[in-house]
């Protein structure tokens, strides 16, 4: 059976670090403001932005909420956005995804300051990311990376492969991968014999999308797992991309869903919102 990688307890113990370095901080008159901005009343999105005040409240940062009307024209978020780039009391600034289908997405991100751009999805943070430049990393593959190391999983020289090639997870975490020193393969949706490569995997991270899509066939005998996916199920119970009681049975190790990389997400977050109280 594989060890559960505990994300609630790793986050927790960032947290416990950040809190202590914003005490740091504040005696150097140093302090940190997150505006959180969110358009409509999507469930989950409000469920995600609770999560983050109560972390900011946590770890000593304060944090202000801009709760748009679903009518609310893209050209009215950009001012407000705008004006919170403009604001030296706002050192990050975050816009909950997804925006209703009447604004452009890319355009909205593009309009952060990248220097507030927390969340790490502005193009010249990519670029940076990229490059191997300082910048804002996107945070679920920042956390993933903390969730190996401080489970003392060693990553150099490993093969790794990351099935999902989204912006937000699957790109970014395949160059995390690389700049760890792991030999990184991207799979998708349109990969040919997807079972094969997965079994070529050390470390085989998920974030495809699809409920329980990974099973053992999948996974190489040893190997760890690491499920990005998050979804409600036919019996209101939430699961992951992966098939977390066969995938058990064939892994060293595994992230649960819930308690695995969902936490680590807004721990990586505030560790960006704290590093930019010094930029």
């Amino acid at each position: 059976m594989a060890n559960i990688i505990d994300g609630k307890r790793i986050s927790q113990e960032i947290k416990d670090e950040l809190k202590q370095r914003v005490a740091e901080l504040k005696e150097q008159g140093l302090t940190g403001c997150l505006a959180v901005v969110q358009v409509g009343q999507d469930p989950a999105s409000s469920v995600y932005v609770r999560n983050k005040k109560r972390a900011c409240a946590y770890i000593g940062i304060e944090s202000r909420s801009y709760e748009l009307e679903e009518e609310t024209t893209e050209e009215e978020l950009l001012q407000l956005l705008a004006q919170l780039n403009e604001d030296p009391k706002v050192n990050g600034i975050l816009v909950q995804l997804p925006v209703p289908e009447h604004m452009d997405e890319n355009r909205i991100i593009q309009a952060i300051s990248p220097k507030k751009d927390v969340d790490g999805f502005h193009p010249q943070n990519v670029g940076a990311l990229v490059s191997g430049l300082p910048g804002y990393v996107s945070c679920t593959p920042a956390g993933i990376i903390q969730l190996l190391k401080r489970s003392g999983i060693s990553i150099e020289g490993k093969s790794c492969v990351v099935v999902g090639r989204s912006n937000i997870v699957g790109k970014p975490m395949a160059v995390l991968m690389l700049r760890e020193n792991a030999t990184v393969t991207i799979a998708h949706s349109r990969t040919q014999n997807l079972r094969e490569v997965c079994k070529q995997a050390d470390i085989l991270i998920v974030a495809v999308g699809k409920p329980k899509m990974i099973d053992a066939s999948y996974i190489k005998e040893g190997a760890v797992v690491i499920d990005v996916g998050i979804h409600r199920g036919d019996d209101d119970k939430l699961c992951g991309d992966v098939d977390f009681e066969s995938a058990s049975a064939h892994a060293r190790a595994i992230t649960p869903v819930p308690g695995g990389v969902g936490p680590m997400t807004i721990a990586m977050l505030m560790h960006n919102c704290v590093e930019a109280l010094t930029r």
